[in-house]
């Protein structure tokens, strides 16, 4: 359906209140997320001390008591942070600030697209100052207390610039690609966008593990013999083709650990921490890169892919309606020039396209506070999808034990919550709560190895 079809199909309807639904959005996304986090709060409160029957000899009352007072922590400074946050959105719109940051820049740039990449960079930049100080404040106090964060102030100012450098990078072209062709093919902008952002999804993917990655961390082959030559053997028994086996030196930065594969075609690799070779046996190893394993040959990443692809299609679809509405400019504080079209009785009025880009922005800060409902769906589908990998792993391995303890004692050396409340999982979890994911495997806490 094209957008003009879509557009008869709504014209009748009335003038949509985008700045109503904008602040009643975010107040309730703002308040459910306070509340989930207010019951996670409490439930720790209650329950965070008692060791679950399934952990007996896995977890002792120290180990709950610190894991409780790094999520209070946490959670101390959640509250100012999401706060400020949702503060800054509702100043930043009524008063007036995207609407001035746009009239300043018309007469400066004299060009539309840099116009448009200027716009989008300024608009980002007040909620990207207030993330500094809380990020600042999380990595050198919360993680730095609990033992976690091995970073210096010059290391996290360095990655800071090279996180912001690529986002340039990536960002940057593809605002102006967005313009030029909001501009210059109005009827079918919205298809090309679409290609051109799963195209670019699929190179970044594709770059990621050999450009990338590399800006941050140093990857070096696996040396461990024994290691080495079981996880080959796994990945041969699962035909998963890769460049190889990494070792990544997470313990520059943090103690947490994990494992993953990263890569599309030939750039595939597989990634383990070296946090996490230094806290799990080989047997554990492998039952862990055996569950990542799980989702490439459980077709996980490509039906995610799959399901994807028309959501972006079709958002984007609805966003070249919703462009076309004066009322999502005005409503903003924006002035933007209209054409009028007579049709009988009937008068459509819609906003030229060189402010375009200016309603894709709207679009997105419109829905952004749906992004809990978003989480609601994907992490759904997504704890589905680890259950299956647990499932493949143990299958794969012949055994389930080692991916049991394991998984406990990455959860003990993460100072993860071992019994959140399932309301905060279902909105906050794309991973199962541990105590799910042993009953799901079936543990025989009995002849299984200490963790």
């Amino acid at each position: 359906m094209s957008p003009a079809a879509l557009s008869a199909i709504i014209r009748p309807m009335p003038v949509i209140p985008f700045l109503t639904i904008f602040i009643a959005a975010s107040a309730l996304s703002f308040l459910l997320e306070e509340g989930l986090e207010f019951i996670d709060y409490k439930s720790r409160k209650k329950n965070g001390g008692k060791v679950p029957k399934e952990l007996f000899g896995y977890a002792d009352s120290r180990l709950l008591r610190k894991t409780c007072e790094y999520e209070d922590a946490k959670y101390r400074l959640f509250i100012p942070e999401h706060a400020a946050s949702f503060v800054l959105s509702l100043v930043l719109v009524l008063s007036g600030y995207y609407p001035a940051v746009y009239r300043r820049l018309v007469p400066v740039t004299g060009n539309g697209t840099l116009t448009a990449i200027l716009f989008f960079l300024l608009a980002s930049l007040p909620e990207a100052v207030l993330s500094v100080p809380f990020g600042f404040k999380r990595e050198f106090d919360i993680e730095k207390r609990y033992g976690f964060s091995n970073m210096t102030f010059g290391m996290w100012l360095l990655d800071g610039l090279k996180g912001l450098l690529v986002g340039l990078l990536v960002s940057c072209p593809l605002i102006a690609l967005a313009n030029v062709l909001l501009l210059y093919l109005p009827g079918i902008w919205w298809i090309l966008l679409s290609a051109a952002y799963i195209a670019l999804s699929l190179a970044i993917t594709f770059l990621y593990p050999i450009v990338i990655a590399p800006l941050f961390n140093k990857f070096t082959p696996l040396e461990s013999a024994e290691l080495k030559m079981r996880l080959e053997a796994l990945l041969g028994k699962t035909g998963f083709q890769s460049q190889g086996i990494f070792v990544m030196d997470a313990s520059k930065r943090s103690r947490h650990s994990n494992a993953y594969f990263t890569g599309f075609g030939k750039s595939k690799r597989v990634v383990l921490y070296d946090t996490l070779l230094d806290q799990l046996s080989v047997d554990e190893t492998e039952s862990v890169l055996a569950h990542e394993l799980g989702h490439y040959k459980l077709s996980h990443i490509i039906r995610r892919l799959s399901a994807t692809i028309p959501l972006i299609v079709l958002s984007l679809l609805a966003v070249s309606v919703l462009v076309r509405m004066p009322s999502l400019y005005s409503s903003f504080g924006f002035e933007a020039e209209t054409s009028v079209v007579l049709d009988g009785a009937s008068r459509t009025e819609t906003v030229l396209p060189y402010i375009h880009f200016i309603g894709l922005f709207l679009c997105g800060l419109v829905a952004g506070p749906f992004s809990p409902l978003l989480s609601l769906v994907s992490n759904f589908f997504s704890r589905r999808d680890e259950f299956q990998a647990d499932a493949f792993s143990a299958e794969t391995c012949g055994r389930s034990r080692s991916l049991v303890t394991a998984l406990i004692k990455l959860h003990k050396e993460n100072l993860s919550e071992l019994t959140p409340p399932k309301i905060y999982c279902v909105f906050n979890y794309s991973h199962p709560p541990l105590l799910e994911r042993i009953r799901a495997l079936g543990k025989d806490r009995d002849g299984a190895d200490k963790a």
